[in-house]
């Protein structure tokens, strides 16, 4: 009897590794030959099949499956036939030297207004008004108090959401204008607002309010889309005022976690058209599940705004199911206009080799490149990660400030004090590749001046890192720093 068991297991484990072995070849196959994946990203993937069979499988589910951009953003046609017709006009009027613009920024920089339009809905617009907050409490101080001026609408979107102190003074005050019969719909992410649940907004919900998470996980901790994030910040309040930027919601933001210290962060608030693009952006992200009460593109949303600015903005957005990284192209194209200078925050630098070595080439030519980074990790291996790969501009040229006053979340480029780019996207491969990000590229001197002149003043709480100094660094920081460096394209 005990014989017959043994044979009968071995026969299940053989079977079981057989279908392992055919689940992994018809993967293998479907990675190679129908997913546009780059080289490292392909052999990464067939390494991990072959070498964790059963395994492989189930990483594969949570993090390798690509999205189909068909299937998650929804446009009407009569209104996605409107958006293509201002971008085809504004492509027209680029390509044909018809660009009327106040702005010499505009006019200077139109091949990467060109670039940002193509396969995206990143019109141009230049109208606007733009306030610059660089600390967590004029930021939420600002947000509450438009919130309370609300009259019609407020649609909310954070990457991070808690319901603690600064997360609890926003719903109070959602709440309040849900009681005045205005419109309120939020949506965060579901992977990071993990603490956060639906169960806790029956108040919320009570009074009318709409909310909802982004790719929710279906199981307890199981999500098949862990490694693609909603990591978009963005409010939208009467379709006239618009947030976006670094900060999420959580005291920390306010400087209020002893491991963080104070939290250093840019966002916008923006008056004029190209909050209609924000709107955009939030409705296309409300609609991409088909179990929400469905958003109409409605002209309530996006009414006609005078706000007496000359601020040229394009809001530019990538995501995973997109074939062209315009964010990424989008800062690459600014290092490579660069003529003096370029300044750069990031939390996490892990730049891909094309980005790497397009501020490499902009050094060598005599540019003056900026790179200013945390010396707080909140990620190891990242930090790791970002020290190496900042080490390779200080071998050409460049200048590294680590910033000592707590932690910088900033996500900011600034290239010769005339165009800047604000937004949710960091300097790394999972910001240019996996996650969903959201940016404001700036042509404005003024703006640009501003933030520049933001990095100078954290320069006064930096120090500075020098390539002497980090060739003294200890043994096992390097080892830290080889292994970070080699698990680069996932983190």
């Amino acid at each position: 009897m005990n014989h017959l068991i043994v044979n009968e297991l071995s026969n299940i484990y053989a079977l079981a590794i057989f279908l392992g072995f055919i689940v992994n070849i018809f993967l293998a196959f479907v990675i190679i030959f129908l997913e546009r994946r780059t080289a490292s990203s392909t052999w990464a993937w067939l390494f991990v099949l072959f070498f964790l069979p059963l395994l492989g499988f189930f990483l594969y589910l949570l993090f390798g499956r690509k999205i189909s951009r068909e299937h998650l953003f929804y446009f009407d046609e009569s209104d996605k036939y409107e958006l293509e017709t201002v971008i085809n006009e504004q492509i027209y009027a680029l390509d044909n030297n018809l660009l009327v613009s106040p702005s010499e920024e505009v006019v200077r920089h139109k091949d990467m207004i060109r670039m940002l339009l193509i396969n995206q809905p990143a019109f141009l617009t230049t109208d606007n008004r733009v306030n610059v907050l660089t600390d967590g409490h004029d930021k939420f101080e600002n947000l509450i108090t438009d919130i309370l001026a609300a009259k019609e609408h407020i649609h909310i979107q954070y990457y991070i959401f808690k319901r603690d102190g600064i997360g609890q003074r926003i719903i109070d005050a959602l709440e309040v204008k849900l009681r005045e019969g205005v419109e309120v719909r939020m949506l965060y992410d579901d992977m990071g607002s993990r603490t956060l649940t639906l169960s806790k907004f029956k108040e919320f919900k009570a009074l009318g309010g709409q909310v909802e998470a982004f790719f929710p996980s279906f199981f307890p901790l199981i999500n098949f889309r862990l490694n693609n994030r909603n990591h978009r910040k963005i409010v939208v309040i009467d379709g006239r005022i618009g947030y976006i930027g670094g900060f999420n919601v959580g005291d920390e933001y306010l400087g209020l976690d002893d491991k963080f210290g104070y939290w250093r962060d840019t966002h916008l608030r923006i008056e004029g058209d190209a909050v209609n693009a924000l709107q955009l952006r939030f409705i296309l992200d409300w609609n991409s599940q088909a179990t929400r009460n469905f958003l109409r593109y409605e002209p309530k949303y996006f009414p006609d705004v005078k706000s007496g600015g000359d601020v040229g903005i394009q809001i530019a957005s990538s995501g995973p199911e997109e074939e062209l990284h315009q964010i990424k192209y989008g800062y690459i194209k600014m290092i490579s206009s660069a003529k003096d200078s370029i300044y750069i925050q990031s939390p996490y630098f892990i730049p891909d080799a094309a980005f790497l070595d397009a501020l490499k080439i902009a050094i060598l030519s005599g540019v003056k490149v900026y790179l200013m980074i945390p010396n707080k990790p909140d990620h190891p291996f990242v930090y790791w990660g970002t020290t190496t790969f900042a080490s390779e501009l200080l071998k050409v040229g460049g200048k590294v400030f680590l910033y000592e006053e707590g932690f910088i979340h900033t996500k900011m480029i600034v290239i010769d004090d005339e165009v800047a780019s604000v937004g949710t996207a960091n300097m790394d491969v999972r910001s240019f590749e996996l996650n969903f990000e959201v940016n404001a590229f700036i042509y404005d001197a003024g703006v640009a001046c501003e933030l520049r002149h933001a990095f100078e003043e954290d320069v006064k709480l930096s120090s500075e890192m020098t390539i002497e100094l980090y060739e003294q660094r200890a043994l096992w920081i390097k080892v830290k720093e080889a292994l970070a460096r080699l698990i680069a394209p996932i983190l």
